[in-house]
């Protein structure tokens, strides 16, 4: 029932291997789900960087002759799903410049709160730029540092910058990766069979090239792959970690580790925490495919309700779907789901997902499976009501578009149309993800901004509501 939660990007380099731009391309298809806009490949031979980059899939954009027009040991990788930027080619990633001290190509998960502030700053002095994104204002912050080493360069750089970053950069012979001192969006690390070094968002990249997941990269440790070997730095202050909470909720693979723990398993347990906390006298329990399965087996197991497949989902709908008259427009969700009459006429059914957003999906889907003859239907979500916006890198609507920033419990529950709505509180999500060392940012549901934010950003988003739904 989502609706509204766009992926962030996802990043992939790796050093010391014969076939990086093809290895690159494979951690990109397992990176898919993190960005659908535009993907990029930049590589390095030792002497000069070669790069390509469309708006598009990954599958579609890559082709054997592309990939043979990318050579190189090193090369780094990107997918995109626009935050800071508009959707279009000049803000696809990576970004490939030359500056005075060589060439340098960098790939960002992440944003930044305080780029404009920086860019007009830049502006001001001379700098010009060709895109949108925030990831140019770091490109211009190496190329002004007046550090010798490229790693100095790249820490003087980020010393500037506030908010969120999970980075590459890739130099003629080396990779870096770096991640902010919060520790805010994912980094893995990992090796390859032939003893090749790979950085990237996420570890389900890392079992698709049958590479070995070592560990995550810690929040402000910078990593630097050269022909000497690995080294690893903590160059910046450290700061109190503050990973995204909703990784563990959405945004990541099931099949990925975050923490220490599979993230399916995460997900298993918040829908156990669901059961737990609201039960539901029902037949069936039956998730908004896909991200909803992990929880509704929990919430399945922990209630002692069967679980069921009552809706279908449609995996070959593209990001656009051009429908052919407004009279069918009213179709809407029909195109991506449909229910399983056979499962759910009859029933009382409790449907569990990970999030409500905008709630216009949710109401449709509701509305889909009591037209497949439900008895009754029980809205499940497996974490708290997102309440807040998203300023590290995940693309959310404004606070007035959050329904759950607008209405009670109750006027969601009429809007769905369902016969009652519960959320996961907020005790128990954090009941159920690692609680190791880590600290978590869930700004999305609390108002709790780990960064401080631009000012205009906060006029443009947060005040003037009523505030969080009572649960």
């Amino acid at each position: 029932m989502s609706g509204g939660w766009h992926e962030e990007c996802g990043i992939f380099g790796i050093h010391g291997h014969s076939e990086a731009s093809n290895m690159t391309y494979l951690g990109l298809y397992a990176l898919q789900h993190r960005g659908q806009e535009s993907a990029g490949i930049a590589s390095a031979d030792g002497e000069v960087i070669t790069f390509h980059k469309e708006m598009g899939l990954v599958a579609d954009i890559f082709s054997e002759g592309v990939l043979a027009r990318l050579p190189g040991h090193i090369a780094i990788g990107h997918v995109r799903y626009s935050t800071t930027g508009s959707s279009e080619l000049k803000n696809a990633q990576p970004v490939v410049v030359d500056f005075e001290s060589g060439s340098i190509a960098v790939a960002h998960n992440g944003n930044l709160v305080n780029a404009h502030e920086i860019k007009r700053e830049l502006e001001i002095s001379g700098s010009i730029f060709q895109s949108t994104m925030d990831t140019e204002v770091i490109v211009h912050l190496i190329a002004r540092s007046r550090k010798e080493r490229i790693e100095d360069r790249i820490v003087d750089a980020l010393n500037q910058v506030r908010g969120a970053y999970s980075l590459l950069f890739m130099t003629r012979d080396r990779l870096i990766g770096v991640r902010d001192p919060h520790g805010i969006r994912p980094l893995a690390l990992g090796r390859t069979k032939g003893g090749g070094t790979v950085i990237c968002s996420e570890s389900c990249a890392l079992d698709l090239i049958e590479a070995e997941f070592l560990r995550e990269v810690d929040p402000g440790e910078m990593v630097v792959v050269d022909p000497r070997g690995m080294q690893s730095y903590k160059p910046f202050l450290p700061a109190v970690e503050r990973f995204c909470i909703f990784e563990h909720v959405y945004f990541a693979r099931p099949d990925s580790i975050l923490g220490g723990r599979s993230v399916y398993e995460v997900r298993k347990e918040l829908g156990r925490q669901l059961a737990r906390e609201s039960p539901a006298e029902a037949d069936i329990v039956i998730p908004v495919p896909d991200s909803g399965v992990p929880a509704a087996l929990g919430y399945s197991e922990a209630a002692g309700i069967p679980f069921e497949m009552g809706l279908i989902r449609n995996h070959y709908v593209g990001r656009t779907f051009i429908e052919p008259q407004q009279s069918i427009r009213h179709f809407g969700v029909k195109i991506k789901l449909n229910a399983v009459r056979d499962v759910v006429a009859g029933r009382r059914v409790v449907v569990v997902d990970d999030s409500i957003v905008r709630g216009t999906t949710g109401r449709k889907i509701i509305k889909m499976i009591r037209a497949a003859g439900a008895k009754e239907i029980h809205v499940r979500i497996s974490s708290p009501p997102t309440c807040y916006p998203c300023f590290y890198g995940i693309d959310t609507p404004l606070r007035r578009d959050l329904i759950a920033a607008t209405h009670t419990l109750e006027e969601i529950n009429t809007y769905l149309t369902s016969d009652s709505t519960r959320y996961l509180s907020m005790q128990g999500l954090h009941a159920c993800v690692p609680n190791g060392k880590t600290t978590y940012c869930d700004a999305c549901f609390s108002g709790n901004y780990t960064v401080p934010l631009e000012a205009d950003e906060t006029e443009e988003q947060l005040p003037l509501f009523r505030g969080s739904v009572r649960v």
